[in-house]
């Protein structure tokens, strides 16, 4: 079964982690290069990015094409999705052979290796983790299927019901999901992010093998990709293979990347769920704010302010709820910069027993009206920056973090030199622009023309209180 990336938290710290080695020791001399990536472009646009590293003789070997949910037709929601998991299912490329539904799969784990896939609002990736020897075997197939797709009418329509059970099993049955989902559909009114990655059931249900291979003619091409190799490779000798491979793939006229926007609501919104399989209570706001592609310089600042304020036990909003206040079993705050579009930052909180979402809520706003008036200290922002720096040590030891790391952040409208020169750039975010950006979108005071959204969820003996009936 293929996966959803419903949560990108664990992709964002491969990215802060990764990028960020040891900047105090370099910066003053000269702007050094994280990871020394060697880029280039077939005829056909396919652009190429290689990590060489060759401590383990292994690879990752990642294809990311620019589509996802959101790029998907009305009343077709989840057939971004739906097209990964058919890409599993079978092949037929003049030049570059057949494959049989599943039969891809197996070749990579008869070689040693694993493969996946994952889909998000914006992209849609293939990855496979492998002996470098095997190399040319994982870009044959993967270039073969990038055009010759193959799937039997009656694989669709059984792939079909595993992706029904699949959003029941994921969504329909977790209360926190359930819970998620209704929030961003509020947050993000009239925009396509309001809908699900994996899509609504009943859409999901009526999708079709030809609305499926319209999508895929339409969206993947070779200019409309982004290869990154990582691992014990020669750049050059992987350029020479992707050109005997994906140079084989047609260069199309793919649909330009063009949304609708969400209108000004000035009221603030509260969602409530009540569930006999909860537990325990969660509060959760979520704010929308910018992108790293829509403005880099307050996407760096809300980084550093992650780190400072949610970022585990010693974070500000842990200690305040949890440790002084003990109001709270668990605080903590989220940032994705990861989306075309507007990015967002989730807080979530867990209260104590006896205590009511109303008090969570006005500890929480005071404690964004503290930030928002008085901003960091010297000594957060130095904290948090060293501690992003440390993370990297172990990061640049993974083949496939880097391979992660650049793709997504290409993908969704970075440069490379953004990815390479991210120590540097994190460095020179000030306690000025970290307040600032939490003025603009965090203060609880303002009134904004998108308001964040509150949500509840509680058992089924509780109101939207928090109170026990």
């Amino acid at each position: 079964m293929r996966k959803i990336f419903f949560n990108f938290t664990f992709i964002l710290i491969f990215f802060i982690a990764a990028q960020s080695f040891t900047f105090h020791a370099y910066a003053k001399e000269s702007r050094e290069k994280v990871f020394n990536a060697k880029t280039h472009q077939l005829e056909n646009g396919l652009q190429i990015v290689v990590i060489e590293n060759p401590r383990v003789p292994v690879i990752t070997h990642m294809i990311w094409y620019r589509v996802g949910a959101a790029d998907e037709p009305p009343g077709q929601s989840g057939i971004a999705h739906f097209l990964e998991h058919l890409l599993f299912k079978g092949q037929k490329h003049e030049q570059l052979g057949s494959l049989e539904p599943g039969e891809f799969s197996k070749i990579i784990r008869s070689l040693g290796g694993d493969d996946n896939a994952f889909t998000s609002q914006d992209y849609t990736a293939y990855f496979q983790s492998i002996a470098s020897q095997h190399l040319e075997t994982v870009m044959t197939m993967e270039a073969g299927r990038m055009q010759g797709l193959n799937v039997p009418e009656e694989d669709v329509l059984s792939e079909n019901k595993v992706i029904q059970e699949e959003r029941r099993q994921r969504t329909e049955n977790k209360p926190q999901a359930l819970l998620d989902e209704q929030l961003r559909e509020v947050l993000f009114a009239n925009h396509p992010y309001s809908i699900p990655v994996i899509g609504w059931q009943h859409e999901i249900q009526s999708l079709t093998r030809d609305q499926i291979m319209d999508f895929y003619n339409k969206y993947y091409a070779p200019n409309n990709a982004i290869l990154v190799v990582s691992g014990d490779v020669n750049a050059e000798k992987v350029f020479e293979i992707a050109k005997r491979t994906y140079g084989l793939m047609e260069k199309r006229e793919t649909p330009k990347r063009v949304r609708t926007t969400s209108p000004p609501f000035r009221g603030k919104s509260m969602i409530s769920l009540s569930d006999k399989n909860v537990q325990q209570p969660e509060f959760r706001k979520i704010f929308r704010v910018p992108s790293y592609r829509q403005s880099s310089k307050e996407s760096l600042a809300l980084q550093v302010l992650e780190e400072i304020m949610g970022a585990g036990s010693s974070s500000r909003l842990y200690q305040d709820l949890v440790v002084k206040q003990k109001i709270a079993t668990s605080a903590s705050l989220s940032y994705s910069s990861d989306s075309w579009d507007n990015g967002s930052l989730y807080i979530w909180v867990t209260p104590a027993p006896g205590q009511s979402f109303d008090n969570i809520e006005k500890a929480v706003d005071n404690a964004l009206r503290n930030l928002v008036e008085n901003g960091v200290t010297d000594d957060e922002l130095s904290d948090a920056i060293t501690r992003l720096q440390a993370e990297a040590i172990y990061a640049l030891d993974s083949v496939a973090g880097p391979a992660m790391v650049i793709g997504y952040s290409l993908i969704t409208g970075s440069t490379l030199d953004d990815i390479e020169y991210w120590p540097e750039n994190i460095g020179a975010v000030t306690k000025e622009q970290i307040q600032a950006a939490a003025k603009t979108y965090l203060n609880p005071d303002l009134s904004y023309e998108n308001p964040p959204v509150t949500g509840y969820l509680m058992p089924e003996n509780k109101n939207s209180s928090g109170a026990i009936k």
